[in-house]
């Protein structure tokens, strides 16, 4: 099976860069963009950045890790030995990888359009990200709902057999710490130490020389229940190669259709899910405002304009002019919220020393 990670088109890449803009200007933009209300905002993993989880690309819209090699649906699944040792490598580095993700809290990005949502400048919010962030911003808990946030591409907050039974990520995570006290003990020790592992915005990292294939993954507790073993478990995202569930994408279609214009924040838009809601949007007549820095699929798209500014000081601007007759503290508590801890730029990091 041939599956290949999404790219946006090189003539996109390659274009000029945009001009110069200052921050009064793009917050004016917005602003007035968001005035009527009315609007829906999709967001991407450029979003959570500033809470420290990676995006997939750069500036330039190229992968920040060339050499990064995903694990596709087909792999993950697969009924076979090979299939078993891709979910040894997955769930060895998703197991490591899952408390930096979990103790990340939201940014002033997440904070500013939980504001809008609050004051229904915002309808609702359409997210690519898994890691719950737009859900804490709301003082929510990763695992609960919000009819008015569609995860897309899911939540690493909860794993999956393939009969669908459903298990909270932290008590997995804890049987995966029983089953293998080797790779618990490493964890503990880069936890101890404050190591900083690349950790990208799927949960999963690097782990450079450290063996994984006698790493144990628990099987389903509910298959075990009816006399069946099923260790084929998954975090309940969307891997490359995996078709979103159609209720997800008739909801996020729904959304679209519901609202009036589109914010389309923190994405370059490669994957096609993210994509084909910006093109139906347009199909419509529908106005629709790309704020990101750097190259996005959607560039050049007739009834697109484009905002090329960082949007953590652009949103909480434009929400502080939207709300400056507002007199509700959680509003104001939204907008003087939120951390600002960008992961390093530099690739480098130290892992401990195993005995692997």
């Amino acid at each position: 099976m041939r599956v290949s990670v999404p790219n946006i088109p090189s003539a996109i890449l390659n274009a000029s860069k945009a001009p110069q803009i200052s921050l009064e200007f793009a917050i004016d933009r917005v602003a007035t963009f968001l005035s009527l209300g009315d609007a829906v905002v999709l967001t991407g993993a450029g979003v959570s950045v500033d809470s420290g989880i990676r995006a997939y690309r750069g500036k330039d819209g190229r992968y920040m890790n060339p050499n990064y090699k995903p694990i596709f649906f087909h792999e993950l699944v697969e009924n076979s030995p090979r299939g078993h040792l891709s979910r040894q490598r997955y769930w060895s580095r998703s197991y490591m990888g899952y408390r930096p993700v979990l103790r990340a809290q939201p940014n002033p990005t997440h904070y500013a359009i939980s504001a809008l949502l609050h004051t229904s400048h915002l309808k609702s919010i359409i997210t690519q990200n898994v890691d719950g962030l737009h859900l804490k911003a709301r003082s929510l808990g990763v695992e609960d709902d919000d009819p008015r946030i569609l995860q897309l591409h899911g939540s690493l907050h909860q794993v999956h057999c393939r009969k669908h039974h459903l298990e909270s990520r932290l008590l997995f995570q804890t049987r995966i710490a029983t089953a293998n006290p080797r790779w618990k003990a490493l964890s503990d020790q880069v936890e101890y130490t404050g190591n900083q592992l690349r950790t990208n915005p799927d949960g999963d990292i690097e782990i450079p020389g450290v063996r994984f294939d006698d790493f144990v993954i628990p099987p389903c507790k509910a298959c075990l229940q009816e006399g069946k073993t099923d260790d084929v478990m998954k975090p309940s995202v969307i891997f490359f190669g995996e078709s979103i569930p159609p209720i997800v994408r008739d909801q996020s279609f729904a959304h679209v259709d519901n609202c009036e214009r589109l914010l389309v924040v923190g994405t370059t838009l490669a994957t096609y899910s993210a994509y084909r809601l910006v093109r139906h949007a347009v199909d419509a007549n529908k106005p629709v405002l790309l704020l990101n820095v750097g190259p996005t699929r959607a560039d050049g798209l007739k009834g697109v304009e484009k905002v090329e500014f960082p949007s953590g000081d652009v949103l909480r601007g434009a929400a502080r002019v939207l709300t400056a007759n507002d007199s509700d503290s959680v509003v104001k508590q939204m907008l003087s919220s939120g951390v600002v801890t960008p992961p390093p730029d530099s690739d480098d990091y130290t892992l401990p020393r195993s005995t692997a």
